[in-house]
């Protein structure tokens, strides 16, 4: 070992040369993140070379460096070595950087945070790219593992929703155990169901009972938490089940819904009646036409629009005039704009809404009506702007007993997925500010 000082010298790229037996491999990938952090930081580390100019260490940095157009680049001489020691060293300051302690993931998840958020820096010069930030954030597979982000918000804020991770599936279970039966009221009165229906198993569940639309409780739960603060005030004019009604109760919102069938009112009511007990404030549902919203929740200042509409004439619920689902498409979509411009202006302002839809095809040509489009176009016009889209995947069903007919002769996609719509009424930065901390449930406290 030398004691000796090292000295820097400042040679000319182009006189380097590189070891023929070099066995590192530099894709092209990995030569422009070097090149990118040598324009960030400046080239802080010297090639080391032999007194011939042969590299012993530092190929990737040269290969950047002329990536660069850089003339000349910091260099040490390792005179000191033996030939025996050089040919161990080039080996040695690899493999020595790959093997060792790894590293401290929450330390690290905490300096690339700051890095981001509080400096605004691209964090993909420091070498990790934007899907190992992803998983470092994230951590294991579920948001009930060590992940910072899921321990957080009970869930990564991304997105993409995917209600067919076993982790989803488990809490929708647990939500299951807790007595929802959001079927309850609407198998009976359910006089019609689309091929579309059929082909789109249109509520999140995909494994519903036949004829019946159940909303999941675990996207409930998560919009909840993340959009409306607790103890606000929930407005959903499409109310069907009871879910988004029950879920509200246990995480603390007052939830306030309006549906046209009495039926349906009632067996919400008598599943709350069960599962809503003090101290969780009671959800309230009121029977009558969404177009009357104004007069039916008259006494409500909205702090959460949410609610998952009638997909057209996807699912028929009744023979009422009344009922949306009967109607033919520009009817419906004439009136939807009206129901979502006066249930916005109950909302207060600096609030959010979020609207759950998919597109739907055409019965007569197949093709898709652009209902997810309207919606948007409907929230516009009532003074909202969207904020954020996310898409939730959701099982398959029994869509791959089908499929094989639809794709064959139409190559129709089997739709497993739908659209999560946020809008903001004001300001984004207030809106969330209203929202106050997110606090994950933590599943039903024993009563």
């Amino acid at each position: 070992m030398t004691t000796a000082p090292l000295k820097i010298d400042y040679l000319a790229t182009a006189s380097l040369i590189p070891y023929a037996r070099n066995a590192k491999l530099h894709s092209d990938a990995q030569v422009a993140q070097i090149a990118g952090a040598i324009k960030e930081f400046g080239f802080n580390n010297p090639v080391l070379i032999d007194d011939e100019g042969v590299i012993v260490a530092g190929h990737g940095r040269v290969l950047a460096a002329q990536s660069l157009g850089l003339e000349q680049v910091p260099c040490v001489r390792l005179s000191h070595l033996t030939e025996a020691q050089r040919k161990a060293y080039r080996i040695a300051d690899n493999r020595l950087a790959e093997i060792g302690g790894g590293w401290n993931e929450e330390l690290l998840r905490i300096e690339l945070e700051e890095l981001a958020e509080r400096f605004d820096f691209d964090t993909g010069l420091t070498g990790f790219t934007a899907a190992d930030i992803a998983a470092l954030a994230s951590g294991a597979d579920t948001p009930q593992g060590s992940g910072a982000l899921s321990e957080r918000f009970g869930a990564p804020p991304f997105s993409v929703f995917d209600a067919r991770a076993g982790w989803w599936q488990d809490r929708k279970n647990e939500w299951l155990a807790y007595g929802l039966a959001s079927e309850e009221g609407r198998s009976d009165s359910l006089i019609f169901e689309s091929e579309t229906a059929k082909n789109f198993g249109r509520m999140h569940g995909g494994n519903a009972p036949k004829g019946t639309s159940i909303f999941d409780p675990v996207l409930c739960e998560l919009l909840y938490t993340w959009f409306c603060a607790a103890g606000g005030v929930v407005l959903d004019p499409f109310a069907g089940g009871s879910v988004r009604g029950v879920v509200a109760s246990e995480l603390g919102r007052h939830y306030v819904g309006v549906d046209l069938r009495s039926e349906q009112v009632e067996a919400n009511r008598a599943q709350a009646e069960i599962l809503c007990k003090p101290p969780h404030p009671a959800p309230v549902w009121h029977v009558g036409d969404s177009r009357n919203i104004a007069h039916l929740a008259s006494d409500v200042r909205a702090d959460f629009l949410f609610s998952c509409p009638p997909y057209a004439d996807l699912e028929v619920y009744s023979d009422d005039p009344a009922d949306l689902s009967t109607m033919e498409y520009s009817q419906f979509i004439t009136c939807y704009r009206e129901i979502i411009s006066a249930s916005a202006a109950l909302l207060r302002n600096d609030r959010f809404a979020c609207f759950v839809v998919g597109d739907i095809r055409d019965p007569a040509t197949g093709l898709y009506r652009n209902f997810v489009a309207d919606t948007i176009a409907a929230f516009h016009a009532a003074g909202l702007a969207l904020y954020n889209e996310a898409v939730l995947v959701t099982m398959a069903g029994s869509l791959p007993l089908r499929i094989n007919k639809q794709f064959t002769v139409a190559r129709k996609l089997g739709k497993t997925h739908q659209n999560v719509l946020v809008f903001v009424k004001g300001d984004p930065r207030r809106a969330a500010a209203s929202c106050g901390d997110i606090q994950p449930w933590e599943g039903r406290a024993d009563e």
